[in-house]
Formats: C-alpha cells, structure tokens, sequence
C-alpha cells in the first residue's frame, strides 16, 4: 500500500507559462543527471527551449535520459529534433515504437502518458503539461489549460525509482544492454517542506488500479465538496457510483469538463452519463474559453491531486499514467482557487432541465456513441462489466 509521507513541498505550475521557465532553470542546474518522461516532445517553440536546456546540461557532462512514448514521437517529435538531442549527446528512447497500422496488436494502445522528470535525485515535476507550446493549440482557442507541480522531499524517492524502473525496463524489451537496475535500491532525501504527499502510477502490472483507488477513497470519505476538472471524462461504474452516493448525502459535487470536441466519439459518450450525475445533483460545467487538458481535483479544502490520469477507459485501464496526491490545505485551497475562476470566467453550466429536453436527434447520437465505445472497449478486452453497466440506464 502506498502511505501519504510528510516532508515534502509542493508547489502549483499553471499552464506552461509556469512549467517551462521552472523545468528550463531545473535542468539548467543540473549537476550529475536529468530524466525526462513525456507523451508528446514537439517540434515547436516550447519543446525546442526544453531541448536546449537538455543539451546544453548534457554537453556540460550531465547524464540526460529523456523517454518518450512512440505514438506522442510519431506526430510530434521531428527527425530533426530527434537528431539534434542525440547529437547533443542526450540518450533517447521511445516507449512502444511500433506504430505501424499492419504491426497493431490490441496490447499497443498501453502507452506511457506520464509527464515526469528528476533533476540529480531532489527535484522532480509530475502533471499533465507535455512539452508542446500551450499557446499553438491546433483547432483551438490558446492556451491549453494544465497543471503541473514541482516537488522537492522525500515523495522524489518513488518518483525516481519509478522513472528507473521504466527505462530499465522498456532497454530490454528493446534488447539493449542496459546499466539501471531494474528494481533500484531505495535512497534518503531530506525535508523540504511541510506538506505530505504520495506518489501514485497506473500500469499493467502491480499498480493497475491505484489511481482510481486513491479517487474512490477521497471521494467515498468527502463531507462537504468534491471538485474535479478532468478533460477527457469518461467514469466507470465505481467512480460513477461514488459521485452519486456523495451528492446524495449532501456532498457538493462539481465536475468541471471540456466543452469543445477532440476525439470526437468519446466526446459524446461520455455525454451520456450526463443524465445520471445530473439527476443526482451533481453540478456540471463545461469550460467553453480555451482548451482544457487539466487532470485535477480537490476534496474538502485538504485533498488534491494533479497529474496525467484523466478519469477514463484509457487512462485507467491501460496506459501509464502517473499523479501527485497532497494533503495539504493551503496547497488544496490554491488549487481550489484556480478552478472556481475556471468555473466562474470561462464555464456553461449543464442544466439538468435543459439537458433532458434535448431533442431526440441529440440523444440518439449521444448513446450510439456509448454503445460504439462500449462494444470497442469490449472488443479489445478492457472495461467488461466494471466499467460499463450491465443493463444500459435509461436514455434521459
């Protein structure tokens, strides 16, 4: 079981105008090593100042390792950039390279979405900010709103041996001789701060659930509010459940989500809940001025958390995610801030009287594309029973 440890300080990046500079200088201060964990490292003005910063720490005798995930490198990462870091002595690897449409196999969609780094084993970033300029959203209003933190204590230890763990692992998959240890000896770093806080990841292997556990718990034990943005909003059944249960004793229960449309089918499945949070009081609002990419959440003034795992069938069931959970109230009321003035400046709320009205065109669309994902989740061999409901609740 992993414990909530006191030490640490934990401090809130806002969007990338906040985590950019905050990783540039880390880097820059690096003394033995820097590793690096991202989705997507783009070809563009953001990724190209963390590149120089990763090259100019490597060409100064500092160990950069810098992994990225072979579906995020596809699209974003150029050859040229690509070249670049390698030529500037920065050891890259791609998780899951294989890619190609006549080499998928169902175990592929497993992709690492976690957005790390450590520089010299006493600071680490966790979050949800991939290393793409927030303010070049194709298709969308800028900036993209994300959070991320910065960490110092003795959280950084799992931090760490997991970004070891990962490495290790993905060199021997890939037959290459690897010199990090598979499963590294634990280390000491010293207090930092105040604050406790744990590390939490989601694999395929010993960590499948824990993410959502770490949820469910603060979710089940909530007495006054419960407040989660979350881009790409999709809950099984559990998750469902425990939402409904707190507002019905009496838990004000928020979900900030997105309004505009990415992956177009998820979208409108995921609209199908709607029905059934709305009846039970959950508030719904979506956020309409600019592109959310968050992965937050507060509960009573205490708990928070913020990292890469979206609350959906992907980022719970099969890729590797990874997120920060604090139990801190001043930490938790600064988070609490930002998304009431989310909610408040750039939201529409979702009335239930509204939502139910909807004309028959609009609902019919909405469960096609729950039963289109639901059959697709069925078919690939994720989800079953625990994340779709056995007998479909009515359409509202």
């Amino acid at each position: 079981m992993i414990r909530f440890t006191p030490g640490n300080r934990i401090e809130l990046l806002r969007n990338g105008g906040e985590f950019f500079p905050a990783l540039t200088a880390a880097v820059d201060s690096a003394e033995r090593e820097v590793w690096l964990e991202t989705y997507i490292f783009a070809d563009d003005a953001a990724g190209r100042v963390i590149a120089d910063a990763l090259i100019r720490a490597a060409q100064r005798g500092v160990e950069v390792r810098v992994l990225v995930d072979g579906w995020g490198a596809r699209h974003y990462l150029t050859k040229r950039l690509e070249a670049q870091l390698r030529d500037g002595n920065v050891r890259l690897l791609k998780y899951r390279p294989e890619i190609a449409p006549w080499q998928f196999r169902t175990h592929r969609l497993r992709r690492m979405h976690r957005k790390l780094c450590h520089v010299d084993q006493r600071i680490a970033f966790v979050g949800g900010i991939n290393l793409i300029d927030d303010m070049n959203t194709p298709h969308q209003k800028p900036p993209r709103l994300d959070f991320a933190v910065r960490v110092g204590g003795p959280v950084v230890v799992p931090i760490v041996q997991t970004m070891q763990r990962l490495w290790a692992l993905v060199e021997l998959v890939q037959l290459e001789r690897s010199d990090v240890p598979l499963f590294p000896e634990p280390f000491h770093v010293a207090r930092a701060g105040t604050q406790t806080a744990k590390f939490v990841i989601r694999d395929n292997l010993r960590y499948r659930r824990d993410i959502e556990r770490a949820y469910l718990a603060a979710i089940r034990t909530a007495k006054r509010e419960i407040l989660i943005a979350n881009a790409y909003f999709f809950p099984g059944v559990r998750l469902r459940r425990a939402l409904i249960k707190a507002a019905g004793r009496g838990v004000s229960v928020t979900l900030l989500l997105q309004a505009r449309v990415e992956y177009r089918l998820l979208h409108y499945a995921s609209r199908a809940l709607y029905g059934q949070l709305l009846a039970a009081g959950v508030v719904i609002a979506e956020y309409h001025r600019s592109f959310l990419h968050a992965k937050v959440a507060v509960v009573d003034d205490q708990w928070a958390t913020v990292g890469s795992s979206n609350i959906d069938p992907y980022s719970l069931l099969m890729a590797r995610e990874a997120n920060v959970f604090v139990r801190d109230p001043q930490f938790a009321d600064q988070l609490r801030i930002e998304l009431l003035q989310m909610i408040e400046t750039g939201t529409r709320h979702v009335e239930p009287e509204h939502w139910a009205g909807r004309s028959r065109l609009a609902k019919a669309v909405t469960w096609m594309a729950y039963g289109i994902v639901r059959v697709g989740m069925g078919l690939l061999g994720y989800g079953g029973g625990e994340w779709f409901p056995r007998r479909r609740a009515k359409p509202p």
